[in-house]
């Protein structure tokens, strides 16, 4: 006999049932095409598509091994990347010690990225289980950065936007990755194609949000990449890093 999926709130919505508004994430992709670094349309987008992913997403992890547990415990994760204590205790050479590396760098930090994604919404912050994933999956994306090798420029976010629609099947992602490889950019090097191999990537590596990501950062980071599938992104890094962040102009989608 067939087994009913877990429930998990009474009265939650099924994954189905959770309509897209098109019209709404085709405007917040204008703004984001006319100004890259307005983060803001990116969750516009995520919240226009991405709900019945999420719905998917979670129920997914609770037929993982670690799901049950993690689900249970519903960690807020931004929390945990801002405790510098935790941070600074994480060995050299883990995906942990490379993450704090990296937003020291960019001076970039997970308590800034839950206020973006909140402007506007105050259902973001609700016990619901679709949306404590979604906020899970929102404080993992600079970790992705990390373990998947992308910078921040422009083409390793378009990168990054294609390997995380394989990864979640969201379709906002999918739209952002389209818009990013629509775009015209200087001839002579594989941007299409970098964002291209960001799929693939996607597609070939485990499920990422499945990951008990406490455990995750302490693990040495490139044993962590073969362990996970993550194979080099060579054709992202055959574009030389100061051509990376060339947007290049808007094309009509």
């Amino acid at each position: 006999m067939a087994m009913a999926e877990p429930s998990t709130n009474a009265g939650a919505p099924a994954p189905g049932a959770m309509k897209s508004d098109w019209p709404r994430a085709l405007r917040a992709l204008g703004r984001l095409l006319a100004d890259k670094n307005d983060t803001v349309q990116v969750f516009e987008i995520m919240r226009a598509l991405n709900g019945a992913a999420a719905a998917r997403g979670y129920l997914r992890l609770l037929r993982t091994p670690e799901g049950g547990r993690l689900a249970y415990e519903r960690l807020e994760f931004s929390s945990r990347l801002m405790d510098e204590t935790w941070l600074d205790s994480l060995p050299a050479g883990s995906v942990g010690a490379a993450y704090r590396a990296f937003v020291r760098a960019e001076q970039i930090s997970a308590h800034a990225l839950a206020e973006v994604s909140q402007q506007g919404l105050t259902q973001l912050n609700d016990p619901h289980p679709y949306a404590w994933f979604g906020r899970r999956t929102r404080d993992i994306h600079d970790i992705w950065h990390v373990l998947t090798g992308y910078g921040r420029d422009a083409l390793g976010e378009a990168c990054l936007v294609a390997f995380s629609y394989a990864q979640t099947r969201g379709p906002g992602w999918a739209l952002i990755a389209v818009g990013a490889a629509l775009r015209r950019r200087p001839r002579g090097h594989p941007y299409r194609r970098a964002i291209w191999e960001g799929y693939r990537r996607g597609r070939a590596a485990r499920w990422l949000q499945g990951e008990d990501y406490e455990r995750l950062m302490a693990e040495p980071l490139e044993a962590a990449r073969r362990r996970l599938g993550l194979a080099s992104a060579r054709v992202y890094q055959a574009v030389p890093p100061e051509l990376r962040d060339v947007v290049g102009r808007r094309t009509t989608i």
